[in-house]
C-alpha cells in the first residue's frame, strides 16, 4: 500500500512529465500555473524503442523524450545514430548487420556476414556513442538446441574482439517463441545464459526483454537477480498484449525495476510497448512508474 506521500509524488511527476511532452510536442507553451516535474530518481536509465513510436518523427520523439527525462531512443538504424545526441540523448541501441530474428548466429553459414558487418558498422557505433548493438539466435528450423548453443558460442566468440576493441556490447536477445516468434531459439534465459559464459566476454551480452521472458518462464526478480552478470540490456512491454504498463496487465513493474537497480545494473532500461492510446502520454507515464 502507498503512502499519501509517494502517492503525491507520482501524480506530481506523471503530471509535470505529460505537460512538458505535450509542450514540446505541439510547441505549446508551460502554463505558469503548471507544476515543475520533481526530480527523478533516476536509478533506471530509461530509453524507448524507435519502432514503437514510428508515427512520430524521430526529431519529434528526441524532443519529447529529453522532456520527460529519457536518456537516449533505442533500436535506431545507421543513419540514425547520431539523432539523439542533438537532444541530449544517446542511441542506447543499435542496428548494425547482426542477422534477423530468423537467421543469425546458430547458422554457421551466417557467421561471415555478420562478423563483416559488425565489423564494418561497430565502429560507426562507437563513434556514436552508441552502447549497444543487437543480435539474434535465429529460428531452430529442426536443429538442437545443444547445437545451436555451440554454434552461437562459436559466433559470438568469432566476433567478441570487435565488440572488445571498440567498446561496445552486442547483446543477443531473449524472444518468446510461445507467442510472438514461434521457433525461436534464445527464448529461455538459461540458454542464453549457458552461452553467454561459454563465450565470457564483457562484451557479448543478452538482451533481456522482460515482455518476452515474462511469457515462457516468469520468475522474472529472482533470474535478474541471478543472472544480472550476463544481462546488457532491457526491454520492456506489458503483458498480455504488449501494450501499456499499467492496471491491465501483469508485471509488477516498480518492483522488477528496484530488483535491476539493486543489481548495481548501470545500463538501459528501454521501453518497448506498443501504445493503444496517446502514445507519448501513455510513455511519460511508464517512465514515472519505472521510475524507482
Amino acid at each position: 500500500m502507498h503512502n499519501i506521500s509517494t502517492l503525491l509524488k507520482r501524480r506530481s511527476l506523471l503530471r509535470g512529465g505529460i505537460a512538458a511532452t505535450a509542450a514540446v510536442l505541439f510547441d505549446l507553451p508551460l502554463r505558469a500555473s503548471s507544476s515543475p516535474p520533481a526530480p527523478r530518481a533516476n536509478r533506471i536509465h530509461q530509453s524507448v524503442s524507435r519502432w514503437c513510436y514510428k508515427d512520430i518523427p524521430l526529431d519529434k520523439l528526441c524532443t519529447a523524450a529529453a522532456a520527460m527525462g529519457l536518456k537516449g531512443i533505442d533500436l535506431l538504424e545507421l543513419a540514425e545514430f547520431d539523432v539523439p545526441a542533438r537532444y541530449g540523448l544517446v542511441c542506447t541501441m543499435g542496428y548494425a548487420g547482426g542477422g534477423e530474428i530468423n537467421k543469425a548466429m546458430n547458422r554457421l553459414d551466417d557467421h561471415a556476414a555478420i562478423e563483416a558487418a559488425f565489423r564494418k558498422n561497430i565502429p560507426i557505433a562507437a563513434k556514436a556513442g552508441v552502447p549497444n548493438v543487437i543480435t539474434f539466435s535465429g529460428l531452430r528450423n529442426g536443429m538442437s538446441d545443444e547445437e545451436g548453443a555451440r554454434n552461437c558460442v562459436i559466433g559470438l566468440n568469432r566476433i567478441k574482439s570487435i565488440a572488445e576493441d571498440n567498446g561496445v556490447t552486442v547483446c543477443m536477445e531473449l524472444l518468446n517463441s510461445k507467442r510472438d516468434h514461434h521457433d525461436y531459439m534464445c527464448d529461455h534465459t538459461a540458454w542464453g545464459v549457458r552461452v553467454m559464459q561459454e563465450v565470457n566476454s564483457p562484451r557479448i551480452k543478452l538482451l533481456y526483454d522482460i515482455y518476452h521472458m515474462q511469457i515462457m518462464e516468469g520468475d522474472l526478480i529472482a533470474t535478474i537477480r541471478q543472472d544480472h552478470q550476463w544481462l546488457g540490456h532491457f526491454h520492456t512491454g506489458g503483458v498480455p498484449g504488449r501494450h501499456e504498463l499499467d492496471s491491465t496487465q501483469e508485471v509488477q513493474w516498480p518492483a522488477v525495476m528496484r530488483a535491476i537497480a539493486d543489481t548495481g545494473f548501470s545500463g538501459y532500461v528501454a521501453h518497448e510497448f506498443v501504445p493503444v492510446r496517446d502514445p507519448l502520454t501513455s510513455l511519460a507515464e511508464a517512465v514515472t512508474i519505472c521510475d524507482v
